[in-house]
């Protein structure tokens, strides 16, 4: 079942940059699967691939990007800085390795990866390090993943460049009103990661607290899915796009990726979106960004 399912395939970042609005996440890909879910993803008509330094899988990124024989113009590549790497002068060789792994010449979006509220002017100084980078033209935006309200405000004082994409955890069961609104203040576009829950189905308090696996498995977005013949993924998405998020789902099997881009063929309500919304607990699945340190999670980036 399909009606006008009008939506762009793109947002434009508060710096002028052209975003797409879909793309491929890697989070947790093993790097000996990531390189093809790339290359499928890719051939499937995705434009936007996300990693992370933290992820260790930027190199296979790199032979995904370079095996699609896609011009590089035409993808959009985000990766992240990670708190350990934070600093002015670390934050820039962390991009330079970063850019090294992937094998490419600039990066279209650069992210820091969390807040460190601690010690929030080191957080600072790799944003600062990211504007250099910026006003060389290494790197097409610059914005932050994993801010709350709060940090956003601390950043967009203390530095000159306002964030244009701001990543955090966003899915029916954690909507994340009061950091949509405060993006929305500063134009800067929300994107959600773990955007159909796969989150809660690696954190077992939280599906214990939930009673289901996930928001795919709530019979609100199941029923939807039976009347627009679309699977619950895909359901989730649309409610992303329409709401103007920009979703990466992660996924290394080709017949997934390839369903979770289907989703400009149909058109969710208004009261189907407002019954998607009234899923939100309020509870999140992954960290909690305002007790994030530099210790929270120990990862050797350089060993990759």
């Amino acid at each position: 079942m399909t009606n006008n399912a009008s939506l762009s395939t793109t947002v434009t970042l508060n710096n002028g940059v052209e975003m797409p609005v879909l793309g491929l996440g890697v989070f947790l890909s093993p790097p000996e699967l990531t390189a093809t879910a790339v290359r499928v993803a890719i051939a499937k008509g995705y434009r936007l691939i996300d990693t992370a330094s933290a992820y260790k899988n930027e190199r296979a990124v790199g032979q995904g990007l370079r095996a699609s024989g896609i011009d590089r113009g035409q993808i959009f590549v985000t990766t992240k800085v990670f708190p350990s790497q934070y600093g002015f002068e670390q934050t820039l060789r962390a991009f330079d390795d970063s850019l090294a792994r992937l094998g490419i010449a600039y990066l279209d979006l650069y992210l820091l990866h969390w807040p460190v509220p601690t010690d929030f002017a080191l957080t600072v100084e790799a944003y600062r390090a990211a504007e250099k980078l910026l006003a060389d033209g290494r790197v097409r935006a610059i914005g932050v993943s994993n801010f709350g309200s709060d940090d956003i405000e601390r950043l967009v004082k203390a530095t000159q460049v306002v964030p244009t994409v701001n990543q955090v955890e966003l899915h029916p069961f954690f909507t994340q009103q009061a950091i949509r609104k405060a993006c929305r203040k500063h134009g800067i576009i929300t994107e959600a990661w773990s955007p159909i829950g796969g989150v809660f189905q690696r954190n077992r308090k939280a599906t214990a607290s939930m009673g289901a696996n996930g928001p795919l498995d709530h019979p609100t977005v199941t029923k939807l899915a039976g009347k627009y013949a679309k699977t619950p993924a895909q359901v989730v998405l649309r409610w992303h796009l329409q709401h103007g998020i920009v979703a990466i789902p992660k996924s290394v099997h080709a017949e997934r990726i390839a369903e979770n881009a289907d989703v400009f063929d149909f058109r969710l309500t208004e009261e189907e979106m407002r019954r998607i919304d009234d899923l939100d607990t309020g509870v999140r699945a992954g960290s909690d960004p305002a007790t994030f340190t530099r210790d929270s999670y120990h990862v050797n980036i350089d060993d990759q």
